[in-house]
């Protein structure tokens, strides 16, 4: 059925089942209200929206119905029974006004009111702030912001533009709202996940590489995230922009520098480790120095095999989740899910996520086969099926 203009395309469930607050208040930020209530949707959240007399003299209310198929809450008059079942409140723009009426208790509008109901409840609350520079930097905004979080509320700056702290883009506002609303819920789990590609130097000024864009990588990091938990990447080279909402990615190059850094986080409890990287199965033995003569006529290089991540991690990370990746080329369906059950038993993984290369070119072909511990394999038709097995697979923990 052919999607109407009222619709949205559903990108991710880290807020499915859940019912929203929007609190829009008078900022000129409030014209995004589209944008953000329609993103709230993408994620799976029932949104009901509230507005200040201020918000709706810079953004119809009927725009916003459009943007959630609800009845957008304006006055004392409107029905404010759903509000007793909220799952969470963002308010976006937050003015300095609505901060300071919060804090003392005033109740000039139905936002307030929630808000109060909230604190009451224990209702997680995030609070995106929107104002000119020097209203930002004055210190009674400062002590408003201060008093703010004591009472447990989030506030999420966005960055200075001609002189303005502007709200950030919709989807990172989406993002670390997520975050925020599921990071207390049960099973969160601290995750080291790797993407990327890896290389390793000939000189100075040459590499061998192999190709990696680190988007697989990055959207299972952005998902795992929206659930709420503690992600760490350890990037290797990548052209797919990186989720700036990702709170610690580590930068390495070459599979060594990747591999120290895994060894290092293995000291810190991880619950799950991730491993989506391409890391060189072959590394230049004896790199030279300086740059070598071009000219010369041929180049020959001994390449060496490199060290398995997978195998030198398996005695550290015994009782953790591990799942690891597998992409081969010009190979069966049956033996593809035969290597995956090999490299699960050597490495001693909890499951493998394997696909050919020609798959991964052809659309109509599944996205990958999920290979666990029975040696069950399962078909993951696209990648927010491969995001939601392994985020099932690391809150399930390794049982």
């Amino acid at each position: 059925m052919a999607m109407r203009d009222t619709d949205v395309e559903i990108r991710g469930d880290s807020l499915a089942d859940k019912k929203i607050l929007l609190g829009v208040s008078g900022g000129i930020a409030a014209v995004d209200t589209v944008r953000l209530a329609r993103e709230l949707r993408r994620h799976g959240a029932n949104v009901i929206v509230m507005m200040t007399h201020s918000a709706q003299k810079i953004i119809s209310p009927l725009a916003v119905e459009w943007a959630t198929q609800t009845e957008v809450i304006t006055n004392w008059e409107s029905d404010l029974s759903a509000l007793e079942t909220v799952d969470g409140i963002l308010i976006a723009p937050a003015t300095r006004d609505l901060l300071a009426s919060y804090l003392h208790g005033l109740q000039h509008g139905p936002i307030l009111m929630a808000l109060s109901a909230a604190r009451t409840r224990k209702c997680p609350v995030m609070m995106i702030p929107s104002m000119h520079a020097d209203l930002a930097d004055d210190p009674v905004t400062n002590d408003l912001v201060e008093e703010v979080e004591k009472l447990g509320i989030k506030v999420h700056w966005g960055e200075e533009q001609e002189g303005k702290r502007k709200t950030p883009p919709h989807d990172e506002i989406v993002a670390r709202f997520a975050n925020y609303i599921n990071m207390n819920v049960a099973e969160r789990k601290s995750i080291v996940i790797t993407l990327g590609s890896t290389r390793s130097p000939i000189d100075d000024i040459r590499y061998v590489q192999n190709t990696s864009s680190g988007k697989t990588g990055f959207e299972i990091a952005d998902h795992l995230f929206r659930h709420g938990h503690d992600v760490t990447c350890v990037a290797g080279i990548t052209s797919f922009p990186q989720p700036k909402w990702l709170p610690l990615v580590i930068k390495t190059d070459t599979p060594n520098e990747m591999l120290r850094e895994l060894k290092a986080l293995s000291n810190d409890k991880i619950d799950a480790w991730i491993h989506s990287a391409a890391v060189l199965d072959y590394v230049v033995d004896s790199p030279a120095e300086g740059k070598l003569a071009s000219q010369q006529g041929p180049l020959q290089i001994t390449l060496v095999e490199s060290e398995k991540h997978i195998l030198e991690l398996k005695d550290k990370c015994q009782n953790a989740v591990r799942i690891g990746f597998k992409l081969e080329t010009g190979i069966k369906q049956k033996e593809l899910v035969r290597r995956a059950v090999a490299q699960l038993e050597y490495a001693e993984m909890t499951a493998v996520i394997a696909n050919r290369l020609e798959d991964l070119k052809d659309k109509s072909k599944p996205r990958a086969y999920l290979v666990d511990k029975s040696g069950a394999d399962f078909t993951l038709n696209n990648m927010q099926d491969v995001c939601i097995a392994i985020t099932t697979i690391v809150e399930r923990g390794n049982q």
